[in-house]
């Protein structure tokens, strides 16, 4: 355990924790968006991703009453996050100590944090801990005041909605599409934690594209519970199809989905490493946030490509 400042103490998360971990991610999240955007099923794979032991790479922090103060965890990358009415209190520094000691005890070469640029707290604190900026991530949206129109797709696409027992050819998609961006390939139970598995995922609103009855495009949707948006996780059209228009198709299935089911807006994170903010531009989406990711060398100086998984 890190040495905490008084009046806290720090143990390993448990898998019987991760209501108490959306609490707080949850209050973090409605103090500096002024919504909830985090969801049961994220904290979920977050915890269950593969090579993470709890009891070594987690921390939950408590205050003497027993209530949460602040999370932690590390595993290739790192988040950080302390309740809005315990910050100021040196939680975050010292669970960003402990989160980089034990980078080092596993030989991890950097660690990765993304903070809000809206946090201006946060990204002082990592910036005096050593941390460059890397990429920058941004929040689009989609307003629906009026129901969305849908363009044709292109000669010899077909698109449907999710059906099950799509998932192993969407994953197998989705992997190829982010291999140039991503440092490893998920396997497929990684993968469907965070999307098809999730108990928010909205197949009704995730479109496929085919050809000749191969999936050569997917959009991958969340009905978060928390929120007025739909939510967009994921995006991907094969290399062999892009720059036909099928990412926008996709998309625009994907809002008037969303529109019926009685949502005004709709939202996506990409970030710079991607190259496809114009994209989204072009269908219309604009800038609501943005995020920076922060990276620190743990054996000399700072770069290099942070791990996006």
């Amino acid at each position: 355990m890190p040495e905490l400042p008084a009046g806290y103490r720090g143990r390993a998360a448990r898998v019987e924790d991760v209501p108490v971990i959306l609490g707080l991610v949850a209050a973090c999240e409605r103090e500096l968006y002024g919504c909830v955007e985090i969801d049961r099923g994220g904290i979920e794979a977050d915890l269950a991703r593969p090579g993470m032991e709890l009891a070594a790479d987690t921390l939950l922090v408590h205050d003497t009453q027993g209530r949460p103060a602040a999370r932690a965890w590390v595993d290739r990358r790192s988040e950080v996050d302390v309740h809005p009415e315990h910050r100021g209190r040196g939680l975050g520094a010292a669970l960003l100590d402990w989160a980089e000691a034990r980078a080092r005890q596993t030989g991890t070469p950097r660690i990765v944090q993304t903070v809000p640029d809206g946090d201006a707290g946060g990204v002082a604190l990592v910036r005096s801990r050593g941390y460059g900026p890397l990429v920058r991530a941004w929040l689009l949206e989609f307003a629906m005041p009026e129901e969305p129109g849908l363009p044709e797709p292109p000669d010899g696409v077909t698109v449907r909605p999710f059906r099950p027992g799509d998932g192993p050819a969407v994953h197998r998609l989705t992997e190829d599409a982010f291999a140039e961006w991503q440092p490893r390939r998920k396997a497929y139970e990684e993968w469907a934690r965070h999307t098809v598995e999730r108990p928010t995922f909205a197949p009704g609103m995730s479109p496929l594209a085919f050809v000749d009855g191969r999936v050569v495009g997917a959009v991958l949707s969340l009905d978060l519970p928390d929120t007025e948006d739909g939510y967009i996780e994921r995006v991907a059209v094969h290399a062999d199809h892009r720059n036909r228009g099928i990412a926008r198709v996709l998309l625009r299935h994907a809002f008037l989905a969303f529109h019926r089911a009685g949502r005004r807006s709709c939202t996506l994170w990409t970030h710079s490493g991607t190259g496809a903010l114009g994209l989204y531009e072009r269908v219309g989406m604009t800038v609501r946030r943005s995020a920076t990711t922060f990276v620190k060398d743990l054996t000399e100086g700072t770069g290099g490509p942070p791990p996006q998984d």
